[in-house]
């Protein structure tokens, strides 16, 4: 059942959305060749307990997962795209790497993810990018923006997946609706479930006080997935490399509003 959320509680989970987006930003930067990703979690957990904040994945237990989460964050590198659990992995030059986190401050959740290309950033050389990872990055980046753009008062809830999957469809990526974006906001999850492809005029429809996790995400190649051996870890069934792109907001009279932009 979704809840519609007060003008003063939108105030409480842009509070959360801030430290979520700020956390991103600041375990992106610290991605650079050499860096394990036990260490970005560690360093996940120090700033989580530093906030007085409570992780939405630790002791997570869905029925997609094997066991409970036991790490703050999710970490996947080129062909994982979702779910990455944190392992004795050390980062290269050119990597592609996707952060997702999501917390709860005083009750109210916030959610987001980020995909970068780990580069240098001594200035002492040339980052190993590939085009292609560059643009699939980009265009799950356009696609998020255009599923924010749709998500107006009295828009429908295909609106928003729509726009998400035509920007999918315009760079010639397959589009899986295995997961996709949700609702949010005392907890995690929260009913709508938000696919990323969908039709016009169809679904609910947005009202005032929605919050809504968008979170674009494919790969380079096929739209399937496979699970790692850690039972959590989602990859490309075919190998190819990965993006994934997400932020919380919230439906206002004023139009929508990012909470997670830090």
């Amino acid at each position: 059942m979704m809840e519609l959320k007060t003008p003063a509680e939108i105030e409480r989970m842009a509070v959360t959305g801030r430290f979520v987006g700020e956390t991103l930003r600041t375990l992106a930067d610290e991605a650079v060749p050499g860096t394990n990703l036990l260490d970005l979690e560690l360093h996940a957990r120090d700033l989580v307990a530093a906030r007085g904040a409570t992780s939405c994945y630790w002791d997570y237990a869905p029925s997609f997962g094997h066991g409970p989460f036991r790490n703050v964050i999710c970490l996947s590198v080129n062909d994982a795209v979702l779910h990455g659990k944190p392992r004795d992995l050390v980062l290269a030059d050119g990597d592609v790497l996707t952060l997702d986190f999501a917390v709860s401050i005083d009750g109210w959740v916030a959610d987001a993810a980020t995909t970068v290309v780990v580069t240098r950033r001594d200035g002492r050389g040339a980052a190993t990018a590939d085009p292609q990872d560059v643009a699939l990055i980009e265009s799950t980046r356009r696609a998020l923006d255009a599923g924010i753009a749709a998500a107006v008062a009295g828009a429908r809830l295909g609106d928003v997946s729509a726009a998400i999957g035509a920007v999918a469809a315009e760079g010639g990526y397959r589009v899986s609706t295995e997961f996709g974006g949700h609702g949010l906001g005392r907890t995690m999850h929260e009913d709508p479930h938000v696919p990323n492809l969908g039709r016009p005029g169809r679904g609910m429809v947005l009202r005032p006080g929605t919050t809504l996790a968008l979170e674009p995400w494919w790969g380079r190649g096929t739209e399937r997935l496979v699970v790692d051996g850690d039972g959590w870890t989602l990859r490309s069934a075919d190998g190819s490399r990965t993006a994934h792109s997400e932020h919380t907001v919230a439906i206002t009279e004023d139009g929508p509003r990012v909470l997670t932009a830090g």
